[in-house]
């Protein structure tokens, strides 16, 4: 971030916490209405239009490190290949041959210069070109040229690979927009994999990510994890365009974040020396639309990723990405041993916190007694989710009774903030 942004956020937070009302101009935000967690409907829409349109955190290169490594990756329900060609560059592709749709690939993982499917023995190059099929002289009028396996638009942030079902979907540099510069200095290119755990929870996916998309709830259920490390009153939100926010929240003016960050880090640990003030001080964590939050410091990059599995279930990935850590334990930031998970992990504190009320809430909210959600100011970034959600879908795809209103303007959408101005404007009248 430019230093003068950085003055500007400062004071920004200095500003939230002087303020005893929304700044000025900002949208009453009507009701959320409670189809959108219940609804069958509003579910089929959400996998018709926003998982099919969005980019979507798939891989790190990691986990297919060289060429003809290929990995399984179904997270959407749609089977799909994740392949480092043999040509050095990463691809996806349907994991569905071309002749009758059998899956090309049955293991998680391998490595293979040929992706052969087993049913017929159907081959194809790591660039998805079909280039064997048995017993060919028995096809009349069969082009291979035609064949190949059917790819699914890939691109890499660095060492991430995202895919999109989309063909014509934007590059992800500008679906990004201006998180892709915020993100300039996490070092995306050199951070590796240090964990990946998968958790299955009882509630529609949007209850639990957005138990990660306000600081309104951090002093009542995080008083003695979160609390003390995040200044609920001082927070900056900020809302990007195709649905991207920003949280900048600081430390309680009494602690030192980047101390407790050095104190609490093992020495293995690497501290990435290109991240600026607010990565190291404050809690800096984005909302990358439609289903990754991640918190980014100087030491991790750690995202919390959101798959619905149906429409009250939920499987939560947790990811800890970080410099290289040498030969000691990989730092894995969300979860814990336990000898008693099917993986041998389990949630954080932090995490069972957030996650500890998504099947009662799920519960509560399948009732009669759940009518429609109102939001607050500091939850404004759970609003713009939603907005975007309806975008997304398609405004006029949505039912009346399950849509949002488009109320948050553009203005209040980056590089417009007009909490500057009121902000500057009280301060010289002062």
């Amino acid at each position: 971030m430019e230093p003068a942004y950085v003055v500007q956020m400062k004071r920004l937070m200095e500003w939230e916490a002087s303020r005893t009302a929304p700044p000025e101009g900002f949208p009453h935000l009507p009701d959320l209405p409670a189809g959108r967690y219940t609804s069958q409907e509003y579910y089929d829409l959400e996998q018709q239009h926003i998982w099919k349109k969005s980019w979507l955190f798939a891989a790190h290169i990691d986990e297919v490190p060289e060429p003809g490594c290929f990995m399984k990756w179904e997270n959407t329900g749609t089977p799909v290949i994740i392949v480092h060609g043999m040509d050095g560059e990463v691809r996806a592709f349907y994991n569905t041959c071309r002749h009758r749709g059998a899956p090309v690939v049955t293991e998680e993982k391998g490595r293979s210069p040929r992706l052969m499917c087993g049913y017929h023995n159907w081959t194809y190059k790591t660039d998805g070109e079909l280039v064997g099929v048995p017993e060919k002289q028995d096809f009349t009028g069969l082009d291979m040229s035609c064949r190949s396996l059917i790819p699914v638009k890939c691109e890499m942030l660095g060492n991430i690979i995202f895919v999109s079902f989309d063909d014509d979907a934007m590059p992800l540099k500008e679906w990004l927009g201006p998180v892709w510069n915020d993100w300039e200095e996490f070092q995306f290119d050199k951070i590796r994999l240090a964990a990946r755990h998968s958790f299955d929870l009882n509630c529609n996916w949007k209850v639990a990510m957005e138990a990660n998309m306000e600081v309104y709830h951090v002093p009542f259920i995080h008083p003695e994890t979160v609390a003390p490390l995040v200044d609920s009153k001082r927070n900056v939100n900020t809302m990007f365009p195709n649905g991207h926010a920003r949280m900048l929240a600081p430390a309680p003016q009494q602690t030192d974040r980047a101390h407790v960050r050095a104190v609490d880090s093992p020495p293995e640990w690497q501290e990435m020396d290109t991240v600026g003030e607010f990565g190291r001080t404050c809690t800096q964590s984005y909302t990358m639309f439609p289903n990754w939050v991640s918190p980014l410091s100087n030491y991790f990059v750690p995202p919390l990723v959101f798959w619905p599995t149906g429409l009250n279930t939920t499987r939560l990935e947790l990811v800890t990405m970080a410099l290289d850590w040498g030969n000691g334990p990989a730092p894995d930031l969300w979860t814990v041993p336990d000898e008693s998970k099917p993986n041998g992990r389990d949630m954080s504190p932090i995490i069972l916190e957030d996650t500890q009320f998504g099947e009662m809430i799920q519960k509560s909210m399948e009732s009669d007694g759940f009518k429609s959600v109102p939001l607050s100011y500091q939850e404004a970034r759970i609003y713009s989710f939603h907005q975007s959600c309806d975008k997304m879908i398609g405004l006029d795809n949505v039912p009346a009774h399950l849509a949002v209103d488009q109320v948050i303007g553009e203005e209040w959408v980056y590089p417009n903030d007009p909490r500057v101005e009121q902000m500057e404007q009280l301060q010289a009248a002062e």
